[in-house]
């Protein structure tokens, strides 16, 4: 690679040179350089020697192509990433400080540092799964942040990941963890008699045993298609999610599901209703098209009340919008068009897409906007 590869991404004040480490999904790197952000190509997921072997690459070729050292890295606040440990490795070697930053934060912060903004703002986080505060795996945030300050206004209610890390790979677990929540706990043998695990996730989901609590809005999307059979198991990452959403658009929009939601008085905001309506859909043999669009529909609208919930507590009417999930055009478009007729100023991703990929600039912005350092 060379370094005409890196994507430039202009700032808006001159700073600290900031060396950050990324996430662990579609990592990248970023350095930043005076009033210049310089993001890496993609490397990749970190699970594999090979691509461990990429980023200490990565690093070395950006710290010999651009002159000014790293004054402080930063990182993920995952202890076990690969990303975190050479942050700290590299943190000791070169003396410098070492600023751990909020996966969703760090979402936030990208789309902040695209657009040129240091005022608050509100952020919107949706994706697969970042590691939170209280060390729980959050994954549908609404965020008040102020550079290098945030604040979590409110989060999706939680569902169990039966059976940990695997849940994201087999959306059936995310659709009896579902039932579970729904008091239905009986219909997961009969209703996913095929998978061999089928007994043990409710045994487990009964017990409370190794099922985290997560508030992913990527979960949701696997639960959902869980119960609707539209995908069981994923062979590729965001598999239930894309389906979903293809069929969303195959069949067209639709009136918002009524009292689809809740938003709760900790400003959780509650999808059970709705988790209830397709399994009812799928009862009763309703177009899986149909239910696949009201899901989204749905979506919207609790997404949509829930924000302006926090602009009325904040008084902030700017929304930045981040995280894989707004790959999603259904999600995104319904969204954005609701939004911007209430009056809202809409921030979204320009020359990194919203997924990880853009975590080590987010970092590298926090940094930079931080007074602690």
């Amino acid at each position: 690679m060379n370094q005409s590869e890196d994507i430039t991404i202009p700032l808006i004040n001159a700073g600290r040179s900031i060396l950050a480490c990324g996430a662990w999904l579609k990592n990248t790197v970023c350095l930043t350089q005076r009033s210049t952000a310089y993001v890496s190509p993609l490397i990749g997921d970190l699970g594999a020697a090979g691509t461990r072997t990429q980023f200490d690459s990565t690093v070395q070729r950006m710290l010999r192509a651009y002159p000014e050292p790293p004054d402080i890295v930063t990182h993920d606040l995952h202890p076990d990433f690969y990303s975190t440990q050479f942050a700290q490795a590299f943190s000791e070697q070169q003396q410098i400080p070492i600023l751990p930053v909020q996966h969703h934060h760090a979402h936030i912060a990208a789309i902040c540092a695209e657009h040129g903004i240091t005022q608050p703002v509100l952020g919107l986080a949706l994706d697969g799964v970042g590691f939170g505060t209280d060390g729980q795996p959050w994954g549908g945030e609404l965020l008040w942040v102020d550079g290098a300050e945030f604040e979590r206004f409110g989060h999706l209610s939680t569902l169990a990941l039966p059976g940990g890390d695997r849940a994201a790979l087999e959306p059936w677990r995310m659709a009896a963890a579902a039932l579970d929540r729904l008091n239905r706990r009986d219909e997961i043998m009969p209703r996913y008699a095929d998978q061999p695990a089928a007994a043990t996730v409710a045994s487990i989901l009964m017990k409370n045993f190794n099922c985290p609590q997560t508030s992913s809005m990527g979960r949701l999307f696997d639960a959902a298609a869980g119960l609707l059979g539209v995908n069981l198991i994923q062979m590729q990452e965001a598999q239930a999610a894309i389906q979903l959403q293809q069929l969303a658009e195959r069949h067209g929009s639709v009136p918002s599901l009524a009292r689809g939601y809740r938003i709760t008085a900790e400003n959780a905001l509650d999808f059970s209703p709705t988790l209830s309506a397709l399994i009812d859909c799928r009862d009763n043999n309703r177009d899986t098209a149909f239910a696949a669009a009201l899901f989204h529909a749905t979506l919207i609208a609790g997404l949509a009340e829930w924000v302006k919930t926090a602009a009325q507590h904040f008084q902030i009417s700017t929304l930045a919008l981040g995280g894989g999930c707004f790959h999603n055009t259904v999600l995104r478009q319904g969204l954005v068009r609701q939004l911007a007729a209430d009056g809202f100023k809409l921030l979204g991703a320009r020359q990194l897409p919203p997924d990880d990929r853009a975590i080590s600039l987010g970092q590298a912005w926090v940094a930079l906007q931080s007074k602690r350092l």
